[in-house]
């Protein structure tokens, strides 16, 4: 690419004034493929020669690139984007300097990417401490002072952003660029909120709107370092910035970063912070809003587009070796194909998938765990069909009976489980043998196994994972409607 860009202006008389960047990160294409030239050394020898030849036809145009996004994408924390970072910026600068270029050239061509994601004082403080490693890696080279900072292009987050309930990717964009500017990045690209599957000129226009909005109407052009001086940001910056120097000095330990990856160490190590992020949305500890708590049941969504499948020409395919990949995901993928579960059992039934809620006790006895079990539900795509107050074991049968439902889930309070909730419970279970029934809240452990004999299959409460739950309802459905 680099050598194409050089031939098509090597007849220009001065092309001094092409600013900007066109460039390539070799690291990053490899981990998203999972190939590796088998002569590596050979292919970046050739890489550092398109670089210099580039270099000396245009000057001023960045060449190098450093993006972090695939490993963002793959689950990767604050620490580990940063650590990866300094680790690619190194390997490609030693491979800069065993050509013609000299230090403060090498440095020139360079531009770090990063993916903004969802915690917005994190990746301020993310981008900040950034320079910081840049600017002591640089020191060791023995770089003059003006030499040492970075160039940053940032993009709002493909990790963070959802297929149902898209519009509120608007919000999701306009908090990731704010932090990106409030950062200090050079260069902004916010994504349109239905990029996923194709973007429209609509959210298009929307995505740049929300960039001049920052700039003309937030007046952040204005401020040179809005976040400097905030006794927070700059603690969270330091505190940062030596948790991903101790990572970078972990990779450099492990060979550098090309060997990191080769040995798959990198990449499980991402594998391990990303099952705890996936824990804590499979739980509701952390919230996405639209698809694992205020789910919109009326949203079809849209379709998804798939990652491209491959970063390489067909010539370059020759002679490689496999590395492990870092599956490029979204946060909220999981949930999703929960929906569409969902939205196939619909078609296969002619109904939306449902389960009854049994109100036990008046309005106000009842009413706040059936709020929160429909909630829950919607996660996955199945509607709550909330009862009358339920106030007699006759008025239950007759709910059941008439609801024509497979699945029910009993909602009340404490009291009124053990006034009311095991005689109807038995009384059903023994007249509705083939019904499923589930129970709101987490009764004390002594109790718990009372209830599980009398016939309830799984507490519903607000530690519960609620993707696996609704992942069994809806098989205990299909198996229910469909087999």
């Amino acid at each position: 690419m680099l050598t194409t860009l050089a031939k098509l202006i090597e007849n220009q008389s001065d092309c001094s004034s092409v600013t900007g960047y066109v460039a390539s990160d070799p690291l990053s294409s490899f981990v998203l493929d999972g190939l590796l030239p088998r002569d590596h050394e050979l292919y970046f020898t050739e890489w550092s020669e398109s670089i210099r030849k580039a270099n000396k036809n245009i000057p001023n145009l960045k060449t190098v690139l450093i993006n972090t996004s695939p490993y963002h994408n793959g689950g990767a924390n604050a620490v580990q984007e940063l650590g990866i970072a300094a680790a690619t910026g190194v390997f490609y600068l030693q491979q800069l300097l065993g050509t013609n270029l000299n230090l403060e050239q090498a440095l020139s061509k360079m531009i770090f990417q990063f993916s903004i994601g969802a915690n917005f004082f994190m990746e301020i403080a993310k981008l900040r401490a950034a320079r910081i490693l840049w600017d002591k890696i640089t020191e060791v080279y023995g770089t003059e002072m003006d030499w040492r900072g970075m160039q940053i292009a940032a993009e709002t987050s493909t990790f963070t952003k959802t297929v149902y309930d898209k519009h509120v990717n608007i919000l999701r964009s306009g908090n990731e660029a704010f932090a990106a500017v409030i950062g200090g990045v050079q260069y902004l690209h916010v994504t349109a909120f239905d990029e996923i599957n194709t973007s429209s000129s609509f959210s298009e226009r929307i995505a740049r709107n929300t960039q001049l909005i920052l700039q003309e109407e937030s007046f952040l052009q204005n401020v040179l370092d809005p976040a400097g001086g905030s006794w927070y940001v700059e603690e969270l910056t330091r505190e940062l910035a030596e948790k991903a120097w101790r990572f970078f000095q972990e990779i450099e330990a492990n060979g550098g970063i090309l060997d990191v990856l080769k040995s798959s160490w990198l990449q499980h190590r991402i594998a391990v912070v990303n099952e705890k992020r996936q824990l804590d949305i499979f739980t509701r500890e952390k919230s996405i809003i639209g698809t694992n708590v205020y789910t919109n049941l009326d949203d079809n969504g849209f379709e998804e587009e798939k990652w491209s499948s491959s970063h390489f020409s067909p010539n370059e395919l020759n002679g490689q070796i496999s590395i492990q990949i870092i599956p490029q995901m979204r946060l909220a993928e999981p949930y999703e194909a929960l929906r569409k579960r969902a939205e196939v059992l619909k078609v296969k039934t002619g109904s939306q998938p449902l389960v009854g809620m049994i109100g036990l006790g008046n309005l106000k006895q009842h009413k706040a765990r059936v709020d929160f079990v429909i909630g829950f539900l919607a996660a996955g795509g199945i509607t709550g069909v909330a009862s009358e107050s339920i106030i007699s074991v006759e008025s239950s049968i007759e709910f059941v009976k008439n609801s024509n439902l497979t699945h029910f889930c009993l909602c009340g309070s404490n009291e009124q489980y053990e006034e009311i909730g095991h005689e109807i419970l038995v009384t059903l279970k023994a007249i509705f043998p083939d019904r499923i029934f589930y129970l709101a809240g987490l009764p004390k452990k002594e109790q718990q196994s009372q209830w599980i004999q009398e016939g309830i299959k799984q507490f519903i409460h607000v530690k519960s994972n609620c993707y696996e739950t609704l992942s069994t309802i809806l098989e205990d459905l299909k198996v229910t409607k469909v087999e």
